[in-house]
C-alpha cells in the first residue's frame, strides 16, 4: 500500500510537470508569478493554541447558531455571518441585539481565521477573541457578563457537549471554551475555488479573461496587499492612499479606522487588508459597506490606491479574475444543527 502510494505521487506530479512544460511562455511565466504571490488554500485554518478536533468543531457549529445566549434572545454568529450567504449577511452594517447597529460591515468568515486579526480594525486577536467578547458586545449579544453566559449555556444543556469537546476539565462550561469552539469551527471553513484549481497546474480552470484579470491584478499591484493564500487579512493598510476614499464611496461618515485603537496619527485611515475569497457573494463592500457593485469597488480601489484610472476593459477582467475566488461550500457545513 505505501509502495502504491508512492508510485501515485509521482505519476500525479510527472503528469502536473509535463502539463506545465507544455504551456505557453506566458502562461508558464503568469501560473510561476501567482504561484510566487499567492500559494495554495489549506484543507483548514490551524492554531497551535486552539488545536482542531471533531468534538470541539461540532460543538462550535451549535454554539454558531445559538441564539438564546443574547440578551434579547435574537442574536447568534449566524444573524451576522450566515453560512448560506457566504458567511457575511449582506448588509451595509449588520443588526444586533435590539435593533443596534454594528460599527463596521460583517466581513465574511470563510477563510477568515488565518489573518493577523479579526474586524476591520485589528481590535480582536483573532476568531477566539472574537467569539469571546461577543457574547458581551453591546452590539452584539449583548450579555451583562460571562457568567451570564456561562450559566445560560448550562441552563440550556450544553453540559455534556461541553465535557466531550474538553475532555477531564472539571468545569467545562467557560467561555473561553465557547471561544475556543467556535473558532475550531470557524478554522474548517474553507472554500476550495477554480483559482485554487489553476495553482495546482490546471490552467483550464482559468477562462482567458480571467488570466487577462489576474495579469492585470499583478501588474498594477494589487498582489502586494491582497497576498497568500487567502488575498489578503495578513497588514494593515491606509484606505485612501492617493486620495481620501469618501470621496468615491461617498461614505455616509469618515471612519477613522485602527487610530480608534493605536491613537497614532499614523493608523488614521487604516484598516486590515480584507481577503478577497468569495469577494463576488459578499457585497456590499469596504468597512462601511458604502459600495453595493464590485466593479465599482475594483475601480475605487484602482483610484484610491495606487492612482491607477482603470479603463472599462480592465475593471470587466479584474472582475472576472476574483470570481474565480469564489469557492465551493461544503454541504457538511450547509447542514444546519439541531440545538440542545
Amino acid at each position: 500500500m505505501h509502495t502504491r502510494t508512492i508510485i501515485t505521487f509521482i505519476v500525479s506530479f510527472i503528469i502536473i510537470s509535463l502539463s506545465f512544460l507544455s504551456l505557453s511562455a506566458n502562461d508558464q511565466d503568469l501560473l510561476g508569478q501567482a504561484r510566487k504571490i499567492f500559494g495554495s488554500l489549506p484543507e483548514v485554518m490551524p492554531a497551535e493554541k486552539n488545536p482542531i478536533t471533531p468534538e470541539k468543531v461540532k460543538l462550535g457549529k451549535i454554539l454558531f447558531y445559538e441564539t438564546r445566549i443574547s440578551i434579547d434572545g435574537t442574536v447568534s454568529c449566524a444573524r451576522c455571518h450566515p453560512i448560506g450567504l457566504y458567511g457575511a449577511d449582506g448588509l451595509k452594517k449588520s443588526i444586533g441585539n435590539n435593533c443596534k447597529i454594528n460599527p463596521r460591515n460583517a466581513p465574511t468568515i470563510f477563510n477568515a481565521a488565518a489573518q493577523i486579526a479579526a474586524h476591520w480594525i485589528g481590535n480582536r486577536t483573532g476568531v477566539e477573541d472574537q467569539a469571546r467578547q461577543s457574547v458581551i458586545g453591546p452590539a452584539a449579544f449583548g450579555m451583562p457578563s460571562y457568567e451570564a453566559v456561562e450559566k445560560r449555556l448550562i441552563q440550556l444543556g450544553y453540559t455534556n457537549l461541553f465535557k466531550a469537546a474538553f475532555h477531564g476539565v472539571r468545569n467545562p462550561v467557560t467561555v473561553d471554551n465557547f471561544a475556543q469552539a467556535l473558532g475550531c469551527f470557524e478554522r474548517t471553513l474553507v472554500t476550495p475555488a477554480p483559482f485554487d484549481a489553476y495553482i495546482k497546474g490546471d490552467t483550464r480552470a482559468l477562462t482567458e479573461p480571467q488570466k487577462r484579470g489576474l495579469k492585470t491584478f499583478i501588474q498594477i499591484g494589487c498582489g502586494s496587499c491582497h497576498s497568500g493564500a487567502y488575498f489578503g487579512g495578513q497588514t494593515y493598510q491606509k484606505f485612501g492612499v492617493s486620495e481620501p476614499y469618501w470621496k468615491y464611496t461617498k461614505s455616509a461618515a469618515i471612519d477613522a479606522g485602527r487610530f480608534e485603537v493605536t491613537k497614532q496619527e499614523s493608523d488614521k485611515y487604516v484598516f486590515k487588508i480584507p481577503v478577497l475569497r468569495n469577494i463576488e457573494k459578499t457585497p456590499p463592500y469596504f468597512h462601511d459597506g458604502s459600495v453595493d457593485d464590485l466593479a465599482r469597488a475594483v475601480w475605487i480601489m484602482g483610484k484610491t490606491q495606487t492612482d491607477a484610472a482603470l479603463t472599462d476593459s480592465q475593471v470587466k477582467e479584474l472582475v472576472s479574475f476574483l470570481k474565480s475566488l469564489t469557492g465551493v461550500i461544503s454541504e457538511q457545513v450547509l447542514i444546519i444543527p439541531l440545538l440542545p
